[in-house]
């Protein structure tokens, strides 16, 4: 019998079934039922200000991007053997992608619907993706990953929808 390998949904199901036992259930504290609906109602338009706030940094990083990538690959190698070129594109795909999430996920937030939650959570795990392949900041990453996913964790119980 062939060895299955394990699809993406079904390692990201694994991954939220664990970080929902940890940062929920194991968690030290939880967040008062307060605060919880403060950031459930605030979340919305807080991805609206930074999504519209960060177009021009992207669409900057992408022009610099285009022109410089060719310069880098002359110029040697950066961190780790990898170019600036490739660390600075992974970058920009990866923060065009968890914001197009994000702002897919905006309509769901209002309603609160748990595809709304979802697509917050596979942003979040993209964008800790990104930043460890492209080698920048990870412990950076690792810990705003954690802290993201204990506040994202601790409001699931609202997106019902």
């Amino acid at each position: 019998m062939p060895e299955q390998t394990p699809d993406a949904k079904g390692v990201l199901s694994q991954l939220e079934t664990l970080l929902d036992e940890y940062m929920v259930n194991k968690a030290p504290f939880s967040l008062p039922p307060e605060v919880k609906e403060f950031i459930v109602n605030v979340s919305p338009y807080l991805v609206i200000i930074f999504a519209v706030l960060s177009l021009p940094i992207i669409f900057a990083a992408l022009g610099l991007t285009a022109i410089l990538s060719p310069f880098a690959a002359l110029g040697g190698y950066g961190l780790y053997g990898f170019s600036w070129g490739f660390q600075a594109t992974v970058g920009v795909i990866i923060a065009v992608i968890t914001m197009v999430l994000e702002i897919i996920a905006v309509p769901g937030m209002f309603k609160r619907t748990r595809k709304a939650w979802t697509l917050l959570f596979y942003a979040s795990v993209i964008s800790l993706i990104g930043s460890i392949v492209s080698l920048s900041g990870i412990i950076g990453a690792i810990i705003g990953a954690i802290i993201g996913w204990y506040i994202l964790f601790q409001v699931k119980e609202l997106y019902t929808n």
